[in-house]
């Protein structure tokens, strides 16, 4: 039974599985939401290993080892305090990737104010896709979610490329001061976001690692509904561009 269960698991996280992004082949990344779910053989060993426990000092005192029946006392509350410290500890993981989530969030917002401020200067000067701007304009607010993070990050990227390049043919308009500070911000934003995702992605890897680790991390995922996080995937063609020739 638990080998089966092991096998399904395996399916759901192999890079092969069709559901996987393309962009997160190279990273082994799961881009969907999975459950962590506990067998009944695995939900019975805490208390096994307390039987046991009650087992050990119950011969203690009956054949009188006292030393024993203390260290039976010890097996029987070991599971409950480890249950409790890998609940704890996994409250902090999720505090330290809604941390890092929070900050990708900021400089996100950021950058779709400029950018969309950016697009009305010069939309009377040049020819923009409005569509694009607008899709962007209603992240505005800053409503972005784990699901759709990465995809709100490239419309913004491609909408910075899009008025880099329209603006190439108007070196005067891409010389006023207002603009090119905007760019310039806009490119300072997004690398402080790729160093962001470093650390989110770190503390989802580890996440998504630790709470199917046998047996008390997936025991506790599981009784608190813990998930797999989805990472912060870097578009396509920047991961291309990662692949070049530098020297």
């Amino acid at each position: 039974m638990h080998n089966t269960e092991e096998a399904k698991m395996a399916n759901q996280l192999d890079e092969l599985n069709p559901e996987i992004m393309e962009e997160g082949r190279d990273v082994h990344v799961i881009a969907k939401v999975i459950p962590v779910v506990a067998t009944a053989g695995e939900k019975m060993i805490p208390y096994l290993i307390m039987a046991a426990g009650v087992a050990v000092i119950l011969a203690g005192i009956f054949f009188e080892n006292y030393i024993a029946a203390a260290l039976g006392v010890v097996v029987v509350g070991f599971p409950w305090w480890k249950l409790r410290q890998i609940s704890s500890e996994f409250n902090m993981m999720e505090q330290r990737i809604q941390t890092a989530a929070s900050e990708i969030d900021n400089f996100m917002e950021q950058r779709v104010i400029i950018l969309t401020n950016v697009a009305q200067l010069v939309e009377k000067s040049i020819s923009v896709d409005k569509e694009l701007f607008l899709d962007i304009a209603k992240y505005r607010s800053g409503n972005f979610g784990e699901e759709t993070r990465s995809e709100v990050n490239n419309e913004l990227n491609r909408a910075a490329r899009a008025i880099n390049v329209a603006l190439e043919n108007y070196p005067d308009l891409k010389s006023q001061d207002t603009i090119r500070d905007a760019m310039q911000q806009n490119s300072y934003l997004q690398r402080e976001i790729t160093a962001a995702r470093t650390f989110y992605n770190d503390a989802v890897n580890t996440w998504n690692r630790e709470i199917f680790e046998f047996p008390f991390k997936k025991i506790v995922a599981a009784r608190e509904g813990r998930t797999t996080r989805i990472p912060f995937i870097a578009e396509k063609e920047i991961k291309e561009k990662s692949r070049g020739v530098f020297f």
